[in-house]
């Protein structure tokens, strides 16, 4: 039996360091061959770590959230014959003792390869949250009844009358069994609760109004880390400044909802994003300094002719921006159709390095939670992001008459440095008029 090392893999690009975010395998596991092991993250994407050989899983080199060089020990297997390390410990050949790792220490950036000291076994893959010990919550009242006479989300039947004494006595229904019809809670009922356990002085609370003192640790780690720092360079290093724009859109709502209603089954649901994908495409033509990307370390603005549109999209694991390539080349359906694969694709992690780079421009957009004005942040490099908030009927005055029109904003961002004010103003207003009059989508 010998051990057999497998490093960190250079991922390629020129990656020096990569953070562990997944363990699959724990020591003691057998693994084979093409089996994968761990996930790790670099900037642009997750990689899975495949095992070269068959084995048995001997020590684990770094925990969940650990930055770790290329180059750097991953995991030992056990495995036949002599390994790349040499025989197995005598008395060791079994899967070593595991450490308790359920609060993952997440090590400081590591800025060149360097040996590492004896592997670290490792009993969790999953990075924990921390519980501080605690009596656990249960659902009674601080005074009365330890659980409700009926199942959650009945509603207790009383008269106003003990529904108003319940009040004053500090009782909750929920918790009184009801002897009438159906379960009708009566006067007497009351009476019996009380009796059973008497409320002293203060009105009873339940216990969702009791102090809490339950503190949680969640560390920051995987893409929800890469989130963190990419904002923060972004707001560190742009300019900010936010346009905000609403849109009579009642037309477009008939449009796309006459569209999916005469090609129902036959080709993919449209939503309005195709609709503003293809109007940010046809205003970009007009206003190229806004499809760019700033190099602000060699002061440089790269304008580009093919719009790849970044489209925000939230997943579990946080925000991800893949990117729809020649947006100018998509029709109104096969734009909603590579917007639904890219969303989908990243919401199970499957999308490509390649799907989630290189952006010109971001479209974002929270759906019905839209609210009514945004602020978004710029995906560095680019200079522009367009935000898209909820629609909403309002009353508007249009030809002297107060008629119901379906309005939502824009709530744009620019980089100020690239941008000027008056011309973020015109793009969105050249937007506005696309959506305004449907028609012009289609006129060249």
């Amino acid at each position: 039996m010998g051990i057999h090392i497998i490093k960190m893999p250079d991922i390629g690009e020129g990656i020096a360091e990569v953070e562990l975010i997944e363990w699959h395998v724990q020591p003691g596991d057998n693994v084979v061959e093409d089996q994968v092991l761990a996930d790790v993250m670099t900037d642009k994407a997750t990689v899975q770590v495949p095992s070269p050989v068959h084995g048995k899983v001997f020590a684990l080199g770094g925990v969940v959230g650990q930055v770790m060089a290329v180059g750097s020990e991953l995991i030992s297997l056990e495995i036949e014959g002599e390994g790349n390390a040499g025989a197995a410990p005598v008395g060791r050949r079994s899967a070593p003792a595991t450490v308790d790792a359920s609060v993952p220490k997440v090590s400081a950036p590591v800025t060149q390869a360097q040996p590492m000291a004896a592997p670290v076994p490792v009993s969790s893959p999953e990075p924990a949250v921390v519980q501080p010990a605690a009596p656990k919550p249960s659902k009674t009242l601080v005074n009365n009844a330890p659980t409700p006479a009926r199942a959650a989300g009945e509603k207790p039947l009383a008269s106003p009358a003990v529904r108003k004494r319940a009040w004053d006595l500090g009782i909750a229904l929920q918790y009184v069994a009801g002897t009438g019809p159906a379960g009708r809670i009566s006067h007497g009922d009351l009476d019996a609760y009380v009796a059973r356990g008497p409320v002293s002085g203060a009105r009873a609370v339940p216990i969702a109004y009791t102090a809490r003192n339950d503190e949680q640790q969640v560390p920051v780690i995987g893409l929800r880390r890469k989130i963190a720092q990419k904002m923060q360079d972004a707001k560190r290093r742009i300019p900010h400044f936010t346009y905000v724009e609403e849109v009579d859109v009642t037309e477009l709502e008939a449009l796309r909802q006459r569209l999916n209603t005469q090609w129902e089954g036959q080709r993919g649901k449209l939503t309005v994003l195709p609709f503003l994908a293809r109007a940010m495409v046809l205003a970009l033509r007009e206003f190229p300094q806004i499809n760019a990307r700033y190099d602000d370390d060699n002061g440089v603005v790269t304008r580009y002719g093919a719009v790849h549109l970044g489209v925000a999209t939230q997943t579990e694991a946080g925000l991800t921006v893949p990117v729809m390539r020649h947006a100018e080349t998509h029709d109104l359906w096969s734009c909603a159709a590579e917007i639904k694969r890219l969303a989908e694709a990243a919401r199970s992690a499957s999308a490509s390095r390649d799907e989630l780079t290189g952006s010109t421009i971001t479209l974002t957009s929270l759906g019905p939670l839209g609210g009514i004005v945004s602020t978004p942040v710029i995906n560095h490099p680019e200079v522009a992001i367009v935000g898209v908030n909820r629609i909403v009927e309002r009353p508007v005055i249009l030809g002297g008459a107060v008629v119901a029109r379906k309005i939502m904003n824009l709530s744009s961002s620019f980089d100020h440095r690239v941008v000027d004010g008056m011309h973020a103003a015109e793009f969105i207003q050249c937007i506005r008029g696309y959506l305004e009059c449907p028609a012009l989508l289609f006129v060249e």
